[in-house]
């Protein structure tokens, strides 16, 4: 992933477009030849695409010229929101603007659209919203994306000065509000400091641990005269991410390394985003370590390897949560040792010693006590990694590992994972999911919403790449995929993009279908339609008594609403599957569509459910396989 830093943004700015303005607007001015002379020769964007141009550019617009300007010379090529009274005067310049903005139909779709276009590219995501209700339907975005650790900006209007805290309409304190749930947040006091805070905010966004950012700007700010001046001299003291591991530490993980009997390396969504996933390959191999990669983290190492043993946690595969379970090593990399993976934390992997890398120093021991604290870049740490268990194993010959791999393989023979056609003859998601998986193939990418659908798709698709696979992982959004599969396919137009969603998330964001077939963001949904909302209908059956309440959705009993009229209505392609004998053909027959976003609805079987299975609140070691079936673990080879 690129990450800006103080001297490539000296490099990035980019003129507007000249475009047509209002007379006597200052941006209009500026854009039409008005500008001073060390901005006057600059090559205009569309000359230039994203080629660098002279490191300095000054010109006389308003806050909202200043603020458009800063976003062209930051690079960004997109930005998703809504217009509203507070920041309307931010939309007059973006009219003229070389970016792109698209329009769409709520402020969430907007942030989970930035999110998406961010996991997808690397790139921050950037979204826009007017004060009030438009700033707070950002909320649960910027949540969602501080949780998963996603650069993404978020630019909000403000009332004017002289109302703020006076509860005038539309205000509301979006500073405070998103405080606990940003990386940082600005409030612009000035039209002159528009540059510095988004070159501050974006490279606050993008660099160490990514998160989000808020600007805040009212709406006299935008309106103020201002010189906009680039590049802006950066002033974050104190901000300084360590990149680079202690040296000391990385030998004694590399002795621990080359001296387990019983080692895994447990990696997180932080060497994805670090770009670190061919040196995890060399020194998994290196080591012949087993590999387990959280739900963040499918891609980052192949399914396929042979040394993978698959998800940990609470519907992970029974080898990697015996795995990380009876190691007497774990290596963590980039993950945090969340309670979806540890399951009850004090009895969660008791014989083993702990070495955790992470670019946050504030993760390394907040869960789990780390023996070998390692701060750093994973790509950095995993680099230095392999020269130090070189030389260690130059020295000190390592553990043969086949009686551990011995017992890891076993297990994966005896319990892969796997699923049972339906008795009643409905249609199996299980079946459904692979089958996507197998017809679009690896260099898809699949962003998942959250629940039965999420896990299947994560157990069911192969994931052999990076960045492949989208969810929200850490705070579980329903209504997460249809948006961020839009952002992804705008940031990544030539790849195919399919969203796996479930009939509850669906109707929480399907609007944004329309931004996409106006757009020409042709994304595929792939609705597994089973009625209910279905992790929570599985958890009832399990520990409420076959209880069911509130769970029923009405889509199939009643078919409200019918997803494919739905799809046609928001200017879609609907298609329907009911039965195995059609999902190949369906599935092909949405790939042959690429001018127009596509629904189909697979209207599976309701009773169907995600093993393995930790039941929250207990142990790693009380894994069920299935229901009523929990794995037999030799306690003796141990």
């Amino acid at each position: 992933m690129t990450r800006p830093t103080p001297e490539t943004l000296a490099h990035s700015a980019r003129r507007a477009r000249p475009g047509a303005g209002a007379a006597g607007d200052p941006d209009h001015a500026a854009r039409a030849g008005a500008a001073p002379a060390a901005s006057r020769s600059v090559p205009a964007a569309a000359d230039t695409a994203a080629a660098p141009v002279r490191q300095s550019a000054t010109a006389q617009v308003s806050g909202a010229g200043s603020l458009v300007r800063s976003l062209e010379a930051l690079g960004v090529d997109v930005v998703f929101g809504i217009p509203g009274g507070a920041i309307l005067p931010a939309y007059d310049p973006l009219y003229d603007s070389t970016v792109r903005h698209i329009l769409v139909r709520h402020e969430q779709g907007a942030g989970h659209a930035a999110t998406g276009y961010a996991q997808a590219t690397g790139r921050v995501g950037v979204c826009i919203a007017t004060s009030g209700p438009g700033a707070t339907n950002l909320v649960t975005p910027i949540a969602d994306a501080y949780m998963d650790s996603v650069p993404v900006v978020a630019i909000t209007g403000q009332v004017a000065r002289p109302s703020i805290g006076t509860d005038a309409f539309q205000e509301a304190d979006i500073q405070g509000i998103t405080l606990p749930i940003t990386k940082h947040n600005f409030l612009v006091q000035t039209a002159d400091e528009i540059p510095q805070v988004l070159a501050e905010a974006f490279h606050l966004a993008s660099t160490g641990r990514p998160g989000p950012v808020l600007v805040d700007i009212p709406k006299d700010v935008l309106q103020a005269p201002a010189t906009f001046s680039w590049p802006p001299t950066l002033d974050l003291p104190g901000y300084r991410p360590t990149l680079h591991p202690h040296g000391k530490q990385i030998r004694e993980a590399a002795r621990l390394m080359t001296g387990a009997r019983r080692p895994v390396l447990y990696v997180g969504g932080g060497v994805l985003k670090a770009g670190a996933t061919e040196g995890l390959r060399r020194l998994a191999e290196q080591t012949g370590i087993p590999v387990v990669t959280t739900l963040m983290a499918l891609g980052a190492f192949p399914d396929s390897h042979r040394q993978h043993l698959g998800m940990p946690g609470m519907h992970g595969t029974v080898a990697a949560v015996y795995g990380l379970q009876k190691a007497d090593l774990i290596v963590a990399l980039g993950a945090r040792f969340d309670d979806r993976v540890t399951g009850k934390l004090d009895s969660f992997a008791p014989d083993a010693t702990v070495v955790h890398a992470d670019i946050d120093p504030a993760e390394i021991g907040k869960n789990r006590h780390a023996d070998v604290p390692i701060v750093g870049d994973a790509r950095h740490v995993i680099d230095e990694l392999i020269a130090a268990v070189t030389a260690e194993q130059a020295t000190h010959p390592a553990v043969d590992l086949a009686d551990w791999w011995t017992q890891l393989d076993d297990l994966r023979e005896r319990y892969p994972l796997g699923f049972e056609e339906s008795a009643d003859g409905t249609l199996s998601p299980q079946h459904v999911i692979k089958r996507l998986g197998e017809i679009a193939g690896p260099d898809a990418i699949y962003v998942a919403g959250v629940g039965q659908h999420q896990m299947w798709a994560s157990q069911f698709i192969s994931y052999e790449k990076p960045n492949t696979w989208l969810n929200s992982g850490g705070l579980g959004t329903m209504g997460y995929a249809v948006p961020a599969a839009m952002g992804a396919k705008v940031g990544r137009p030539d790849t195919t993009v399919w969203a796996v969603d479930g009939d509850g998330c669906f109707q929480m964001t399907n609007q944004e279908l329309a931004t996409c077939a106006l757009e020409g963001i042709p994304i595929k949904i792939a609705v597994i339609n089973n009625g209910n909302l279905g992790m929570v209908r599985q958890w009832q059956t399990l520990f409420y008594g076959e209880r069911y309440s509130n769970t029923e959705l009405g889509t199939h009993k009643h078919r409200i609403p019918d997803f494919v009229k739905l799809a046609e209505a928001l200017g879609c392609v609907g298609l329907r599957c009911e039965n195995a004998a059609d999902v190949d053909k369906t599935i092909e027959a949405a790939m042959a569509i690429d001018d127009a976003p596509v629904v189909i609805d697979f209207v599976v079987g309701k009773d169907a459910m995600v093993w393995p299975m930790v039941a929250a609140g207990t142990s790693n070691d009380e894994i069920m396989f299935a229901r009523g079936v929990r794995p037999a673990f030799d306690e003796d080879d141990i």
